[in-house]
């Protein structure tokens, strides 16, 4: 049974532990810049909004609300990734950074985690606007009161990078794994966060796909010329299994 289990581990997440353990070996924490700046400018924000000085001052800047003006909500966006939920423990926030940007940023690269971050974010910011303008009787509506529900924390974004990194590393049972917790969180209790994150899921689902039809181009996959006879991958590519 243990061996069954360490076999299914390794196969699992194999490829995963050594992309995640080289650079580590190589450069150490240096080699985590986005996500020490994300666990940073969070912890930061949790305490301004806890300021009487600062509470104001993050709702203007990173609160998003279903009901904002589109240009406004676009623009706080970026920053209400980072800036917790009020209404939840700050260190769940801080430990999902940590662990999932902190993988992503290894595997992925510090860009490519950022744009799948906003991606997975955005995408559940505009899906609050159609649900509530589908309204609570729809498929995939919402009722009214949610337009007034300030979306902010990592949440959606954790989620689309879990499931990103996952499937592109052939961690495939833990990608699952990821999703059918959140369609269950939708089944459980029917909010706009877990619905906000079927929508992240969403788009990661079709980054993925795009990202394989792009493995697929008989293009890419010619042989290119390689200076020095350099053999090395390129950050972000998963290691080859044989």
């Amino acid at each position: 049974m243990r061996r069954t289990l360490a076999r299914w581990a390794r196969a699992e997440w194999g490829p995963l532990y050594a992309a995640v353990r080289d650079p580590l070996r190589r450069r150490g924490p240096s080699a985590l810049p986005l996500t020490a700046a994300a666990v940073g400018l969070t912890a930061s924000l949790h305490y301004a909004q806890q300021q009487p000085w600062g509470e104001a001052l993050v709702r203007n800047l990173g609160a998003v609300r279903a009901d904002d003006p589109l240009g406004a909500a676009l623009l706080r966006t970026p920053l209400s990734l980072f800036v917790p939920a009020p209404d939840l423990p700050v260190w769940g926030a801080l430990a999902q950074i940590l662990l999932v940007f902190g993988v992503a940023e290894l595997c992925l690269g510090r860009w490519r985690t950022l744009a799948i971050a906003y991606a997975a974010t955005l995408a559940g910011t505009l899906y609050a606007r159609l649900g509530v303008t589908l309204g609570a009787h729809a498929p995939f509506g919402l009722p009214w009161t949610d337009a007034q529900v300030v979306d902010t924390g990592p949440s959606a974004a954790v989620v689309g990078l879990a499931v990103y990194v996952g499937w592109r590393y052939g961690a495939y049972a833990t990608a699952g794994a990821v999703t059918l917790a959140m369609v269950a969180e939708v089944l459980l209790k029917e909010n706009l966060a877990g619905k906000e994150h079927l929508a992240a899921l969403t788009a990661v689902g079709l980054l993925c796909l795009l990202a394989a039809l792009r493995d697929r181009d008989p293009d890419r996959l010619r042989p290119h010329r390689n200076p020095a006879g350099w053999t090395g991958r390129g950050p972000g590519t998963p290691p080859v299994r044989t």
